[in-house]
């Protein structure tokens, strides 16, 4: 077989499959309906806050589950980082193993344990379990934890499609849940007992919540944070983050896949020729949930990827003790390829202000289509 003729081959291939794309995204809807989130009764928003009171401590202690190869970069760090600047409760990153946990779609970071090492110094469990997306729904290890966990009193919140994970544990069987809109079909074709709750960012169902979308967790925080500790001390936290409201209040129907969505990524995957690396500076004492949201939210472009650098490759401590793993020293990455990471501002600004310098750089078409990944009303 000639090298031409494998090329020839390998193009061929890649054609016929882009054109079966360009079909699919031809019979997508033409956009969103425009929907207003429907109000949340108060009795709901009780009941809501009555499920996640702490079930065991005074002073709760939460634990953040994660893969070391691959859990969602803003599941994992903006529940942790909220929680810990809130001081209502202690608060670990986990991992299954030891070594390095790597997050996706950018940065890394130092758990604070494994998953042994934290049930041999608290075998009567946590009080809450956060459960992030990862790269697998049925890990092993993470299903034998989490059933134990639930054994142990545990609430358990399964935070954008770490409800998928949830789910495979078998936590949400005849259960209310929701999870993010892409990956709704999928969750409840594995767990076809679930019932679907559509129009709330969070649903509790007696010690099992779950949220929509990657920026829901802000609001569900919030709302843990409100269950812990009272409704002032959440709207310090919220004062904060930048946050105005963060009730149940969603308009599902605004998140889905359309034309311009499945457009914008087929037209964006196909111009990899203009394809960035974009640096992010880590600096001890950076807000994390700032962080956090605006390195997702530039990884999420179809035109671009985001690498940390920092003075050298030692960890870096941000304001609330997350230990980030720099990709790359200082010297070894362009000044012309930054980004800024808004550390110094609240963390619903420092997200607002990357979808605007997104906007700027490749257009609303893909800020749009990053927002939907997010499922962040805009």
């Amino acid at each position: 077989m000639s090298k031409a003729w494998f090329i020839g081959g390998a193009v061929a291939l890649v054609i016929v499959a882009l054109a079966g794309f360009g079909i699919w995204v031809a019979r997508l809807p033409a956009g969103t309906e425009i929907a207003e989130a429907p109000p949340v009764p108060q009795q709901e928003a009780e009941a809501m806050l009555a499920a996640l009171e702490p079930p065991k401590r005074e002073r709760p202690l939460v634990a953040v589950i994660g893969l070391n190869d691959a859990t969602e970069t803003t599941d994992y760090l903006m529940p942790t980082g909220i929680l810990r600047r809130a001081d209502v409760a202690d608060v670990m990153l986990l991992a299954t193993e030891a070594g390095p946990v790597q997050l996706y779609p950018a940065l890394t970071v130092e758990a604070d344990a494994t998953i042994a090492a934290f049930d041999a110094a608290h075998p009567e469990g946590a009080d809450y379990v956060i459960v992030p997306a990862m790269s697998r729904d049925d890990d092993p290890a993470v299903m034998a934890w989490l059933r134990r966990q639930a054994e142990q009193g545990a609430t358990i919140i399964g935070v954008c499609a770490g409800a998928k994970v949830v789910a495979a544990a078998g936590l949400l069987d005849g259960k209310q849940a929701t999870t993010h809109w892409y990956y709704l079909a999928e969750m409840l074709k594995g767990s076809p007992t679930i019932r679907y709750v559509a129009d709330r960012r969070m649903v509790a169902d007696g010690s099992v919540a779950t949220t929509t979308g990657i920026s829901a967790s802000m609001p569900m925080m919030l709302t843990l944070i409100e269950a812990i500790a009272g409704r002032e001390k959440a709207e310090a936290v919220a004062y904060d983050l930048g946050v105005a409201q963060w009730d149940a209040r969603h308009a599902s129907s605004a998140f889905r896949v359309t034309r311009p969505f499945g457009t914008t990524v087929l037209a964006n995957t196909l111009a990899f020729w203009n394809r960035e690396k974009l640096g992010v500076r880590l600096d001890p004492g950076m807000d994390e949930v700032s962080l956090a949201l605006v390195a997702d939210a530039w990884s999420r472009t179809y035109r671009s990827n985001v690498m940390s650098y920092a003075i050298s490759t030692d960890a870096v401590e941000s304001r609330n003790g997350i230990r980030l793993l720099p990709d790359l020293a200082e010297a070894q990455w362009p000044e012309e390829r930054n980004v800024p990471a808004f550390s110094e501002q609240r963390p619903a600004d420092a997200l607002d202000q990357a979808l605007n310098a997104i906007t700027a750089r490749y257009g609303e078409p893909t800020t749009n289509v990053v927002a939907m990944q997010l499922e962040y009303p805009r």
